[in-house]
């Protein structure tokens, strides 16, 4: 698959894991849709944090990142075209990296379990993108 494709795909997707907790945001009020721009507890980004648009950048660039890294980890086990390791490991690795929340004084709370869930369904949905789009691509 072309590099460029799997960028494509890891900003698609990025979108779709933005808008799933944009629509958690508006119909629960819960603030886990802003842990994805949060990057105050990240040593060197955040003394950017006050330039607009770092934030959301930084979330794409992990979108695709991740992509682009996870392609090529299955690809060497020939899995790339499976849907179940993109949603185990971005479900999986989202709910862990939840609690960099901790980190930080902006909400969601680390303990609060709503947000957690939403979060991890969200980053289910985000694998769940990035195989079918492999899938079909592929």
């Amino acid at each position: 698959m072309r590099i460029s494709k799997l960028i494509a795909t890891g900003i698609f997707s990025g979108a779709v894991l933005a808008a799933s907790l944009k629509v958690v945001r508006k119909i629960t009020g819960n603030p886990s849709e802003t842990l994805l721009y949060n990057i105050g507890y990240i040593p060197f980004i955040k003394r950017y944090k006050h330039i607009p648009g770092v934030g959301i950048g930084f979330h794409y660039a992990t979108c695709v990142l991740s992509t682009l890294s996870l392609y090529y980890v299955l690809k060497s086990f020939r899995l790339e075209k499976n849907i179940f390791p993109y949603v185990l490991v971005y479900s999986v690795g989202g709910g862990a990296l939840y609690f960099l929340s901790a980190l930080t004084n902006k909400p969601p709370r680390y303990n609060d379990v709503a947000a957690w869930n939403y979060w991890t369904v969200s980053h289910a949905l985000f694998g769940i993108a990035v195989g079918s789009i492999v899938k079909k691509l592929n």
